[in-house]
């Protein structure tokens, strides 16, 4: 029998969950996606200083304020690694507006429109590329108006239903729920040490979403992210798409047991209903979803600390230039 992440590959689009070049030549998936955390990681290997180099070069050029360049620099950078990436894959990357607007929904435009612009300048097909941007009430304004636009965003950072269903609504291209971290809450607060598969927190929100989307004709796709094991993985299999890290991209590489489908759109069903959402419901709804709140801040301070720090290292890589 096949691999179970062949298998895998017959029913969903594998994206790889990294920007670790070498791992995305290895793998060849469909996709990758990247964040400011994957972008810190891979920066510090031999393949990206030709990027950090011209990054950097490209920020002077600008001129500006040192704070200004020191922006444009890390976008040019993640635009840099985004079309490295894209001469592995086929299909899509997503590169991520700077989690500090979070919050701010003219800001987030006028990023993810120089992002598009940088991809433009390095002669990359922008319909390949993915802004990603934070799922708050901000985010999904400003991914509202770039799809608008003819930009496709990535919605992250999402953990609850209102969230997804706000973005289906604002005609996201594409949601990326965190099965893992959504995990990770309900150990914390639970009692509990472990969930069977099908038990657990994440997959089930993945599930719900999927169904919801399905069932009512929503065109914005499902992609679960953040996975802590394969059976999580395998619980979501037909999902539309699926970022897994290249550990365990490994371990379904390495296992040849049977993979059976679990979501089909075919078998849709739903009871979940949502008129049109309004900000104040929206709030309200995020505010009794203490996991998604407490999840979609931390997250938010994690990526706003990753993204500090690639700062300060392109800010030392200039100033030894």
């Amino acid at each position: 029998m096949t691999s179970k992440l062949d298998q895998l590959k017959t029913m969903t689009t594998v994206v790889a969950d990294t920007g670790d070049i070498d791992a995305i030549a290895k793998w060849r998936p469909e996709d990758a996606t990247t964040n400011p955390s994957l972008l810190l990681k891979a920066a510090a290997s031999e393949a990206y200083r030709p990027m950090l180099d011209k990054a950097v070069a490209e920020a002077r050029r600008h001129g500006g304020s040192d704070a200004e360049q020191l922006t444009v620099a890390t976008d040019m950078l993640a635009v840099l690694a985004g079309r490295e990436i894209l001469n592995l894959i086929p299909g899509l990357v997503s590169t991520e507006v700077d989690a500090r607007l979070s919050f701010d929904t003219a800001g987030t435009l006028e990023r993810a429109r120089r992002l598009i612009e940088f991809y433009d300048r390095q002669g990359v097909d922008s319909s390949r590329v993915l802004i990603k941007i934070a799922s708050t009430w901000e985010g999904i304004r400003a991914a509202e108006q770039l799809e608008k636009e003819g930009i496709r965003c990535n919605l992250t950072l999402l953990f609850s239903f209102i969230q997804a269903a706000a973005c289906a609504q604002a005609g996201a291209h594409l949601i990326s729920p965190f099965v893992g971290r959504i995990l990770d809450w309900h150990l914390a607060n639970s009692g509990r040490d472990s969930y069977p598969a099908h038990e657990d927190p994440g997959v089930l929100s993945v599930s719900r979403i999927y169904n919801y989307y399905k069932a009512n004709g929503f065109n914005t796709v499902v992609m679960g992210a953040s996975f802590r094991n394969t059976g999580e993985i395998e619980m979501l299999a037909g999902c539309d798409k699926l970022t897994i890290s290249p550990a365990l991209l490994q371990e379904l590489q390495d296992d040849a047991g049977a993979l059976d489908r679990q979501l089909h759109p075919d078998n849709a069903n739903t009871s979940d209903r949502f008129g049109s959402i309004d900000e104040k419901l929206f709030r309200w709804e995020s505010n009794e979803d203490a996991m998604a709140t407490e999840k979609l801040a931390d997250g938010i301070r994690r990526f706003t600390a990753d993204q500090i720090e690639l700062e300060n290292r392109v800010r030392q890589l200039a100033r030894a230039a």
